[in-house]
């Protein structure tokens, strides 16, 4: 027999003689054309994938919500491939007379994988029509022609391999640094392109008329959209390379977080019960629920009481809108409402008082809610109260927060104690008997040191930053930091603007230079991550728990190990939490 057709020879000599039978390499999904009855997909894109070597799929147009969400859950990147014109209903326009052929099959099939796998932080390639879906999945915009404002010709009769125009590259762009050169020939085939990037993206080439022809994204993730086809230019691998080079970062990330404890310790969504928010939703008025949690694969969070520090001669019911006698009540009535909220959800969440309690959710498919006090206030100066939300669950009360209450002085405040009072050394000594968590963010310098020697037991800043980097009160000084370690104590890098920089937009970027100052200031065993979500707290990059990812990714980029990143995702405020619940 002719070898090329003893198929088991082949299986015996190119699959099994060897163990693994393959490399794992990076699942690149790609959309599929429709031309009646068939899926259809030209080669050209599937052979650059595999050339650049990552395992292609076809991803079929079912708008079916089970088959996208499972195909978003077994891909590494996506490859938004070309095709027909959109159909401009789905922008709010009617069809000009110069529309091409719309494909109802793919429209939203793709605007709603695209939308999802964007929320999923999965790596994007949009090529033609795949640079337009982006624009319209993500609230961008698209010409329906561009005729009368092209001067060039974008729709050429040349071979598709044939380069028929030039395009001009933004130096500082994920463009530029796979081809190093600002200036490119492409070929070209659309009568339709973006004329609007939208919020999500920024402009990276144009081409000799203005037309747009390649957008990335501005908010740090990975992807890229293109106008022209590279999958058959002779030149185009490297865009494929790119993105399964980004695939495979991105299908670590998701394993590292598969075997990782993932703990935001400060979020403060309960602000915003009074809005009428659904957590079981992906609701826009909050930055943590369970479908962003999901996406973001995070698996825990510290939900707090967040109550605000009255003025003087004001009384704490005046500050709020809920239906209590006093700031103890007013705690109770929160965590009745988390509750509720796990609860209803009861398959999906639960309340974790211990790090048992997590890694056991985890094992079990569940996220987990922990429970804090932000502001002693909530004590109502009655040390008993302590036993009671002790009781309830919490894991740690932040002492004060932007205001002086009669426990201590807040870093906003105005001295009246000179530090931690009286009271506030019995609170302490009460906390630490009671195996609570005394949390230091937002207490005044002198407080701080007052409790880091008061306290028999290592200390938090659940959301803290760098002072060093952003001179504010509420952040951290050297010495602090230093002497939070030295008591093996933790701070938890936030998110909020104001703490990351004092001047223009703070984003992902500068989170991770305040972790790495409190790396080198503090040591690896003592820095963490509290985002002060739905507290004002989120940048572009990190902007809610959605994005958590992106994270990981930064720190995989920094070179950080596995077991520094497990300690960085909650694995050292567990630590001292562990230490602090062992006095029970």
């Amino acid at each position: 027999m002719d070898s090329r057709f003893d198929w088991q020879s082949q299986l015996a000599t190119t699959v099994y003689a060897t163990f693994p039978e393959a490399q794992r390499k990076p699942v690149i999904g790609i959309t599929g054309n429709y031309a009646e009855p068939d899926c259809k997909l030209g080669e050209a894109y599937y052979k650059s994938v595999l050339r650049a070597g990552g395992v292609p799929v076809i991803i079929p147009p079912l708008s079916d919500t089970d088959t996208i969400i499972n195909t978003l859950e077994h891909i590494d990147g996506l490859l938004l491939s070309g095709g027909a014109d959109y159909n401009p209903l789905y922008c709010g326009e009617e069809p000009s007379p110069r529309l091409g052929g719309i494909n109802s099959e793919r429209d939203l099939p793709e605007l709603l994988i695209t939308r999802l796998a964007y929320n999923r932080q999965i790596p994007i390639l949009g090529i033609c029509r795949g640079i337009q879906t982006l624009a319209m999945a993500l609230d961008g915009h698209v010409m329906q022609d561009i005729s009368e404002v092209a001067t060039i010709r974008h729709s050429q009769d040349a071979r598709r391999s044939e380069p028929t125009h030039s395009i001009t590259v933004e130096p500082d762009s994920t463009l530029f640094n796979i081809y190093k050169e600002g200036f490119l020939f492409v070929n070209s085939f659309h009568h339709q392109a973006v004329d609007d990037a939208g919020p999500h993206f920024r402009v990276t080439a144009r081409s000799a008329d203005g037309i747009i022809e390649a957008v990335e994204s501005c908010e740090y993730k990975s992807i890229v959209g293109v106008q022209w086809h590279p999958e058959c230019l002779e030149d185009g691998l490297p865009l494929f390379q790119w993105l399964v080079k980004e695939a495979a970062c991105h299908r670590e990330v998701c394993r590292l977080h598969h075997r990782t404890l993932t703990l935001d310790t400060h979020c403060d969504t309960p602000m915003l019960f009074p809005q009428g928010v659904d957590f079981g939703h992906r609701d826009p008025k909050i930055l943590v629920d369970l479908h962003k949690m999901t996406e973001g694969r995070q698996d825990a969070t510290i939900m707090v009481a967040y109550l605000p520090q009255p003025k003087a001669g004001e009384t704490f019911p005046s500050k709020v809108e809920a239906p209590v006698s006093g700031p103890k009540e007013y705690a109770d009535l929160i965590f009745d409402q988390i509750e509720a909220i796990v609860e209803k959800h009861k398959d999906y969440l639960k309340i974790a008082r211990t790090p048992a309690d997590l890694y056991e959710n985890k094992r079990n498919g569940r996220k987990s809610i922990m429970l804090g006090i932000e502001n002693g206030l909530a004590l109502n100066g009655d040390l008993q109260n302590l036993q009671h939300f002790a009781e309830r669950g919490i894991v740690y009360m932040t002492l004060c927060h932007n205001g002086d209450n009669d426990i201590c002085d807040s870093a906003k405040g105005s001295h009246t104690h000179n530090g931690v009072s009286p009271f506030g050394q019995q609170v302490i000594q009460k906390m630490n008997s009671l195996g609570i968590m005394v949390d230091l963010s937002h207490a005044a310098e002198k407080s701080f040191y007052d409790a880091l020697d008061i306290s028999q037991q290592p200390i938090v800043c659940s959301h803290s930053s760098c002072r060093a980097l952003c001179d504010h009160p509420r952040n951290l000084t050297d010495d602090q930091m230093r002497a939070l370690a030295a008591r093996g104590g933790v701070m938890q890098v936030t998110l909020y603007p104001g703490f990351l920089c004092k001047e223009g937009e703070a984003t992902i970027l500068d989170a991770m230079r305040h972790l790495e100052h409190a790396v080198q200031v503090m040591g690896i065993d003592h820095v963490g991550l509290g985002t002060d979500f739905d507290g004002d707290g989120g940048v572009r990059g990190l902007a809610d728990s959605s994005e958590l990812l992106n994270f990981t990714r930064q720190l995989l980029l920094q070179r950080y190990s596995e077991a520094d990143i497990q300690k960085i995702w909650g694995g050292n405020f567990l630590r001292v939490m562990s230490l602090v619940q062992h006095t029970w």
